[in-house]
């Protein structure tokens, strides 16, 4: 004879089913929401300028909305050869790059290759912080699959490039192209958005050295693949 399961077991069931529905809610708001309205800060913004203003009170984040058709078709080719060459066909997640990175760590015994698509970095930047824990990767794949399915991939690449990080308070295209080389970011060209985008990895430590000989070679290599990125 089958006993009904405890009325205590179903009150935390059901309890866990509407936090994790409020939760999921709550990502889906926000990506509605930024689907026609441009983010104004994200997560990852807000704790930068939260560091930031810890040394400096006045401390103030440089950042500028750029719309998608005034952000030269350089940078877009540039950071999808760089970032995401699977971008314009992958549904979120490049698992094959994914199982690369994952034997390159494995082989070099540390973690040197993360394998995020740009909408999985999207994720995180708009709505998570930089820590690295499981529910953290939880969280983002998560709001990947939500991205994925509410936005187009234009508008997805539109935000990516208007949030993310290029420097120590850098934030966006527009910022990094006035910072680096004193051009609007429909004005670079593409060697420019070439070493914009070997930056991305690792924006603060890479700016302390923007013409080391390491970014001089990947940028050579964005060059070459800059040509067969395909653009949304």
């Amino acid at each position: 004879m089958r006993h009904p399961a405890p009325r205590w077991l179903k009150l935390t069931l059901t309890v866990g089913v509407l936090i994790l529905a409020l939760w999921q809610g709550w990502y889906v708001g926000w990506i509605l929401w930024w689907k026609w309205v441009d983010p104004q800060a994200t997560s990852f913004q807000s704790q930068r300028l939260q560091e930031l203003r810890e040394k400096d009170p006045k401390a103030e984040l440089r950042k500028q909305w750029t719309p998608y058709p005034k952000i030269s078709l350089n940078l877009k080719r540039a950071v999808i050869a760089a970032e995401d060459d699977k971008f314009a066909d992958h549904e979120g997640f490049d698992w094959e790059g994914i199982q690369k990175a994952i034997e390159k760590n494995q082989k070099k015994g540390k973690v040197v290759a993360g394998g995020s698509t740009i909408s999985q970095q999207l994720a995180k930047n708009l709505l998570l912080s930089p820590n690295k824990t499981v529910l953290r990767k939880i969280e983002e794949a998560s709001i990947t699959l939500w991205l994925e399915l509410l936005w187009d991939k234009r508008r997805i690449l539109e935000v990516y490039l208007n949030v993310v990080e290029w420097g120590s308070g850098v934030f966006g295209a527009e910022a990094a192209a006035q910072r680096y080389f004193g051009v609007g970011a429909n004005q670079l060209s593409a060697e420019q958005a070439a070493r914009l985008a070997v930056m991305l990895p690792a924006p603060r430590r890479f700016e302390k050295k923007p013409d080391s000989e390491y970014l001089n070679g990947r940028v050579s290599v964005i060059l070459g693949r800059m040509n067969s990125a395909e653009v949304p």
